[in-house]
Formats: structure tokens, C-alpha cells, sequence
């Protein structure tokens, strides 16, 4: 009989534990990295400038962040300075404040309001939230023009899978770098690569993986057009996975 009653006790202790277990794990904030926020900056008026930034706060430290890009759209490098990194080592720091440290560094490039006034069109955008897009593939009327004047541009990028370097052989065995490629839609048409990385840069973290985010367009008055694709990385980060941004850029026409 006592024998019983322990094993009943026992039994209803494991159960009250378990329920503990999965209250206390519903009641728990989910951990998670910290996803950038994407904003293009514009272009120069002559197209051979693209900006964008991207800011948020840092998962695990609690610090705000902004970084700034600026890119030659002809050769897709960076120019002199670029990119510009500020992040405030202070949990009370706004990500405002960060923005503006990162705002006074690019202007001394290009001022935001030359490039706002060549924003060109964001001409696709599927956010790190969207489920149903497809990641890898992105067809868009370069154009708000309908019916349209230009051929579709289309873009597809194919992961690559290299031996990750220190640091990130610590934590992944394989780091993802990605071939982008422009599509021709016309008959007999080439294919254009726009980037195939041989290794990943150390920029990127360690990433995990990619996905096509946007592709933004601009049509000079005087000069060819050009374009950019937004990609987002996603990468190991302290809490969770992280996101962040980068863009591919090139002439309309190659």
C-alpha cells in the first residue's frame, strides 16, 4: 500500500514538473538575432552611385547599429570609405543616434538629398517575412509603365557551399557564398553573371544562407540605366540567426 502511494506521488510530482516546464517555456520571450531594417538611400544623377543603409540593435549586447553602403554601380565595388560602420556600446543609446553618426560619415560622399531626388523604383521587394516568394529567383518590370516598354529583368541566385575559415569553422563546418545571375528573356538570349564568390568575405559573419530581398531601378536622364539587387544574409548570430544586407549592382545593359 505505501509502496503504491510513493509510486502514485512520484508520478504525480514528474507530472506537475512537466507542466511547470511547459508553462514556464510559453511565458519565456523567444530568443531570436536581430533582423536589420533595410532603407535605400537612392542614386547619384548620373546613376553611378547606389547607397542603402540598414540599422537596427544587436542581439545579445542590446547595442544600437546603422551601417552605410556605397557602391560603384559600374564595377559593384565599394568607393573610398565605404562601408560605414557605427554602433553605440550603450544599451540607452537610440538607434536614431547611431543613424546619425553613420548619416554625417556617408555625406561627406554624397548628400542624402541628391540621392533621395534619384531614388529610382524599388521595382520588387519581398521582406525576410515573406513565406511564399521564391528566395532564389526575382522577375520584375524594371519600369511602372504598363503596358511595359522593357523586357523583363530577371535574377537568380544559386548558393555555393565553401569550407568555413576561422572563426567560423568554430561554430559551422560549410560557410554559403552565391552566384547571382542575370537572365536575358529574349530568344537566344545569354546569361550574365553578375557575382560568384571563389570565397566568403569576412564581412558577411558566417553566413547561413540567402535570399533575393528587392531589386531597385533607375533610368538616368543622360546616362544608361542601371540596377541593384538587395540580398539579404542570413547569418549565425548570438541569440538566433541574424539578417543583414547587401546589393549587387550593374548596368541595365551589359
Amino acid at each position: 500500500m505505501v509502496e503504491r502511494f510513493f509510486c502514485r506521488l512520484r508520478a504525480c510530482l514528474a507530472l506537475a514538473l512537466l507542466t511547470a516546464f511547459a508553462v514556464f517555456g510559453a511565458l519565456a520571450p523567444a530568443k531570436a538575432g536581430d533582423a536589420a531594417t533595410l532603407n535605400v538611400l537612392g542614386f547619384s544623377s548620373d546613376g553611378a552611385i547606389f547607397a542603402f543603409e540598414e540599422y537596427g540593435v544587436q542581439d545579445g549586447s542590446g547595442f544600437p547599429y546603422a551601417n552605410r553602403y556605397y557602391i560603384d554601380t559600374a564595377t559593384d565595388t565599394f568607393l573610398p570609405g565605404s562601408p560605414i560602420r557605427k554602433r553605440i556600446d550603450d544599451e540607452t543609446a537610440s538607434v536614431a543616434e547611431a543613424r546619425a553618426q553613420a548619416r554625417a560619415v556617408g555625406e561627406t560622399t554624397i548628400s542624402d538629398a541628391l540621392l533621395a531626388a534619384n531614388g529610382g523604383v524599388l521595382a520588387g521587394f519581398n521582406p525576410i517575412t515573406e513565406i511564399g516568394a521564391d528566395p532564389f529567383r526575382m522577375v520584375v518590370n524594371p519600369r511602372p509603365v504598363n503596358p511595359p516598354i522593357d523586357a523583363p529583368l530577371e535574377v537568380r541566385l544559386t548558393e555555393l557551399s565553401f569550407l568555413a575559415e576561422p572563426p567560423c569553422d568554430g561554430v559551422t563546418d560549410a560557410s554559403i557564398g552565391f552566384r547571382l545571375v542575370k537572365i536575358d528573356p529574349t530568344p537566344g538570349g545569354s546569361t550574365e553573371l553578375l557575382n560568384e564568390d571563389e570565397s566568403v568575405p569576412s564581412s558577411r559573419g558566417c553566413p547561413l544562407g540567402y535570399a533575393i530581398g528587392g531589386i531597385q531601378t533607375f533610368y538616368p536622364d543622360k546616362a544608361d540605366p542601371v540596377f541593384a539587387v538587395l540580398i539579404a544574409i542570413r547569418s549565425f548570430g548570438f541569440e538566433g540567426p541574424d539578417f543583414r544586407w547587401m546589393a549587387v549592382t550593374a548596368p541595365m545593359m551589359p
